[in-house]
């Protein structure tokens, strides 16, 4: 009981209980889809169930090609540090492979520390690194430009499989997803008071999604009139 106390006094918890008073004093449509809405969308059980099925869209084939080449999907970082979603990705690319003899091509400005990690867990296969733009975008413009038919297998965060799904196919390349997991799609526990109160961790999952939805979507609206290739300055910069 201390611990529903606890959660039922979270910010979150007493603007959910407030809406619901305001719901059955005022007694209005609006009011009880939107208690409706927050409710549903903060719910762990209900969130838990959204990502386990995600989970499975983002299903890896158990059995990899011998000959696929690994593409890390850069992330950021400096000429001396690495990121800590670059290092999961790494790890992820090392867990999966019998051997350390792999082909791998990453698309980041900053290729240094990638491949200091790398070769600190003795990695002793071909690595091909170069600056694949600014955006997923411009990275898998440069991918199809270069590897239209050989096998593939993609590497990056869970939480951008769905975009990176789509964009394989879009590229018609031959190539499949393998997600790194993260914090995004972690079960959450649920117990009796999770069915009377919300998480802001399943509000931060949806705003994720949302995220990677729309950024998709502008992108496919917007390729007509635009041009998301990496432009020939940026990759003049990008080389010195």
């Amino acid at each position: 009981m201390t611990d529903f106390i606890q959660l039922a006094l979270y910010p979150q918890n007493l603007f959910l209980y407030a809406l619901l008073l305001a719901a059955i004093c005022y007694r209005k449509k609006g009011l009880w889809l939107l208690w409706l809405m927050f409710y549903l969308l903060g719910n762990s059980f209900v969130t838990n169930q959204v990502r386990h099925w995600q989970l499975q869209q983002l299903r890896s084939p158990t059995t990899l090609q011998s000959d696929a080449t690994w593409v890390l999907l850069g992330c950021g970082g400096s000429e001396q540090s690495l990121p800590a979603c670059a290092r999961n990705r790494l790890d992820h690319l090392l867990e999966r492979t019998a051997d350390n003899s792999f082909p791998v091509v990453i698309t980041t400005r900053y290729c240094a520390p990638y491949i200091d990690y790398l070769q600190q867990h003795d990695f002793s296969g071909a690595i091909d690194c170069f600056d694949g733009g600014s955006n997923t975008y411009q990275e898998f413009y440069q991918l199809a430009a270069r590897f239209q038919q050989q096998p593939l297998q993609f590497v990056s965060s869970d939480h951008h499989g769905w975009r990176v799904q789509r964009l394989i196919t879009l590229h018609q390349l031959n190539g499949h997803f393998s997600a790194a997991t993260t914090s995004t799609y972690r079960q959450l526990p649920c117990r009796w008071h999770c069915w009377l109160t919300v998480n802001l961790s399943n509000y931060d999952f949806y705003a994720k999604l949302s995220g990677e939805w729309f950024s998709y979507a502008s992108y496919r609206l917007s390729r007509r009139w635009h041009s998301w290739r990496m432009d020939a300055d940026t990759k003049k910069a990008s080389a010195e």
